[in-house]
């Protein structure tokens, strides 16, 4: 029986990330993958829900939202498997918190900074992507010189981080390795031994769960590890197949009709009738 919860499912990682009550573990990441001028000193979290003015279903479901004291936002999501169209996602999620700004009346259009970080639990096909773990990405000019400094994303590929204990060289690749492996540790290893991550153990360790939050996370967990083995079978019988036969496997599944979505780029409409016929 592992003794630390999983960070890649929706209650792991909310649990570390995403509780008032931990929000210096959130902070202390996040400024791993800031430059000096965006360091965050503190921050409020905010609605994870938005809901776009042009249809019913376009709703943006993040899973951690919130806002430095300093004017930074943040959309911080997990994604545990590889979706259709995720960089054009990651662009529309932002456009939530662009479209946010903007004030009624009289508006010179100044924005504060926008980061979209994604925490990876899979490789993007492209032969390209796949020789990068971290990917931080800007609005460059043709000469590869910063055009806007108030919008910015972090992919970090997890499969692709190989590093063991003594190879750690600084804070982002402690936090790195804590994710990677949390799930696996019995003991808090000597490299971690430090106060922010004795923090993270604690509130990681499944002792300390009440017996509700036990509940969610193993039904979490079972979701997690369901998924996994459905996505994997459902890519491997459908190779060269549309997306909806892979949305059909996974109704099989205890996923519901948005992780569906989520995880195929089709439609809720779309899922929800392919329910119907089933």
């Amino acid at each position: 029986m592992a003794k630390y919860l999983n960070p890649y499912t929706d209650f792991g990682f909310k649990k570390l990330f995403g509780e008032e009550a931990n929000k210096d573990l959130l902070i202390d990441f996040l400024n791993q993958l800031l430059p000096v001028h965006h360091q965050i000193a503190d921050l409020n979290f905010r609605n994870v829900e938005n809901l776009a003015d042009l249809s019913a279903e376009r709703k943006a479901f993040f899973d951690i939202h919130c806002k430095a004291i300093s004017g930074e936002r943040f959309i911080v999501e997990m994604q545990k498997a590889k979706v259709k169209y995720f960089k054009d996602r990651s662009l529309f999620y932002v456009s939530f918190p662009i479209r946010e700004q903007s004030q009624k009346g009289e508006w010179n259009f100044e924005l504060e900074p926008i980061y979209f970080v994604a925490v990876l639990d899979f490789e993007y096909d492209e032969a390209e992507e796949r020789r990068k773990f971290r990917r931080d990405v800007a609005l460059k000019d043709q000469d590869g010189d910063l055009f806007f400094d108030k919008l910015h994303f972090r992919f970090l590929q997890m499969p692709l981080f190989k590093k063991q204990e003594h190879e750690l060289e600084n804070h982002f690749d402690k936090w790195c390795y804590f994710l990677k492996n949390l799930g696996n540790f019995d003991h808090i290893p000597n490299i971690l031994n430090e106060p922010i991550f004795q923090k993270a153990f604690d509130t990681a360790e499944l002792a300390n769960l009440s017996a509700e939050q036990r509940t969610i996370y193993e039904e979490n967990l079972i979701q997690y590890w369901g998924m996994k083995s459905a996505i994997e079978t459902a890519v491997e019988e459908a190779v060269g197949e549309r997306e909806i036969e892979i949305a059909k496997s996974l109704l099989e599944t205890m996923l519901s009709n948005e992780d569906i979505a989520k995880h195929t780029g089709l439609s809720l409409a779309q899922i929800k009738a392919l329910r119907n016929e089933k």
